[in-house]
């Protein structure tokens, strides 16, 4: 099991990305987190496989219809395993 970390940056607040994001993590079946950050970009921190993490940090480049993805800056690592469910954080 990994876990990947996240920012993605470009118009990404205030267009349903995180509820979005949710939805794509609950679909691919990895666990973990996504929230706002201050300077205007998400955080993501998702546990899955390899597999998983790579179609879900795919995704993130498309994000929802109202986003403007300008970069997706992450790292891996390995964990021990999942978080119980995946959640948005404020």
């Amino acid at each position: 099991m990994f876990e990947l970390t996240a920012i993605v940056r470009g118009k990404v607040q205030g267009v349903w990305f995180r509820s979005w994001t949710r939805e794509t993590a609950r679909e691919i079946g990895v666990s973990g987190w996504v929230r706002n950050l201050p300077d205007g970009s998400v955080e993501a921190l998702a546990r899955g496989t390899e597999e998983q993490l790579d179609r879900f940090e795919q995704r993130l480049w498309d994000g929802p219809p109202l986003a403007r993805v300008n970069a997706v800056e992450s790292r891996r690592e390995p964990v021990d395993g999942p978080f119980p469910s995946f959640d948005v954080r404020r």
